[in-house]
């Protein structure tokens, strides 16, 4: 693993490992907070129902690995089959595509909520260079979305 202290250069600016290191730091803070926020979910029945510690390690492995996610670390293959079997194992689970769906959107909200609140975007410039990592993040969580799909999709 990198040390989140000196990320490749391939990664993105000091801005975007300045932040991506607040998220997989406070990876434990963001997972309460979307653990809070599934409970209050009418949408997400199976999600609320479901097995609380099993939830944690799922949603904070998504934060505290963030960096390797959006960056050139993890191939798009290897994306697109952890998600694919995420999709599987969630159908398999008994989850809906519309929670799986929610749940990816709440685990991405609170991720910027985090980094709006510490206020690491002082300047234009920190704020410019957020987009770079936004838009990394977003893709990250589109292709999530997809491949989690498509394995859901999947005929077993």
């Amino acid at each position: 693993m990198v040390d989140k202290d000196m990320r490749p250069a391939q990664f993105g600016t000091p801005v975007s490992q300045k932040l991506v290191s607040l998220i997989e730091q406070n990876a434990h803070e963001l997972t309460m907070s979307y653990l809070r926020d599934i409970k209050q979910e009418t949408s997400m029945p199976t999600y609320r129902s479901y097995d609380e510690t099993e939830l944690y390690k799922r949603a904070h492995r998504v934060y505290s690995q963030l960096g390797r996610w959006i960056s050139q670390e993890a191939t798009k293959e290897e994306t697109q089959e952890y998600w694919t079997d995420l999709g599987r194992q969630r159908r398999q689970e008994g989850f809906a595509l519309s929670e799986i769906i929610r749940s990816l959107h709440l685990i991405r909200r609170h991720l910027w909520l985090k980094v709006q609140d510490d206020g690491l975007l002082d300047t234009a410039l920190d704020f410019y260079q957020a987009i770079e990592l936004n838009n990394r993040v977003t893709v990250f969580f589109d292709r999530a979305v997809y491949y989690a799909a498509v394995g859901f999709e999947t005929k077993l």
